[in-house]
């Protein structure tokens, strides 16, 4: 492992809904079973909010005890290190496959017990190369010997690039993330069917940005707001009806009033 450690700078957050509907994805994760230990999050498009999101449920998961490891392997368009602040000279997972690097200086622990991370590293143009790696092999054999309670990799949008069904060989399960009202029901579908191909269980779908205006599908089980999180978690895949009707396949939700972009 490396020694230096990172410090993330986390957005302050005083929403208590926010804070339980993490807690809620976490739970719902945890009864996935046992062996679900590498789990994949991807989205359909790009700013559907995944990257936030598996952060947020990586440092839940860190702070009820469990070692975590977060893996940001969206090598072509990460947002951790601006996002949280992270300063200093790092190394990340492209340098590592790429052979530049090692395992030992790509995995640094943080100031949040529990919780450790591996950054991207910088840009590359052919990051599906890499993951076909045997190095990349090698990475997830390591990463496995250190004997995490949960893995949680950050992955490019599905619907945009394949790199996340070229990862899936390493995974346990996979975790969709959808923005309410923007992302199509075509586009959820097609990237439904690229999952199903790689034959890795797809433990659930995230609703997100979930509109939280007085009037809206959810505005009667929350107070206040305009834009907020929302969360269905792993039930059904029906897209037919209207758009307006497209949320109610999603039977579980907790939402908090929160911009995102």
């Amino acid at each position: 492992m490396n020694n230096m450690t990172i410090s993330l700078r986390f957005p302050e957050n005083d929403d208590f809904a926010f804070t339980e509907a993490i807690k809620t994805l976490r739970t719902n994760i945890q009864f996935s079973g046992s062996r679900v230990k590498n789990i994949i999050f991807t989205s359909v498009a790009p700013n559907d909010g995944k990257s936030r999101i598996s952060m947020m449920l990586a440092k839940a998961c860190a702070e009820s005890g469990k070692k975590t490891l977060f893996v940001d392997a969206d090598i072509r368009k990460s947002v951790t290190v601006s996002r949280y602040d992270i300063s200093g000279e790092t190394v990340g997972l492209s340098q590592l496959l790429s052979g530049q690097t090692d395992y030992g200086h790509v995995v640094y622990g943080t100031d949040i017990q529990n919780l450790y991370i591996v950054l991207p590293g910088p840009y590359s143009p052919s990051p599906t190369e890499l993951f076909e790696d045997v190095s990349c092999e090698a990475f997830f054999r390591r990463v496995e010997e250190d004997q995490y309670d949960i893995v949680i990799i950050d992955t490019p949008p599905l619907g945009t690039v394949i790199d996340a069904a070229v990862l899936s060989r390493f995974a346990d399960g996979i975790v969709l993330v959808v923005a309410s009202e923007e992302t199509s029901r075509k586009g959820i579908k097609r990237v439904k069917e690229q999952i199903d191909r790689t034959g890795v269980r797809l433990l659930g779908v995230v609703l997100n940005k979930v509109r939280m205006d007085k009037g809206s599908y959810y505005s009667s089980y929350y107070y206040g707001g305009k834009y907020g999180y929302g969360y269905g978690y792993g039930y059904g895949y029906g897209y037919g009806g209207n758009k307006n009707d497209s949320s109610k396949n999603h039977k579980k939700h907790h939402s908090a009033e929160r911009k995102e972009n």
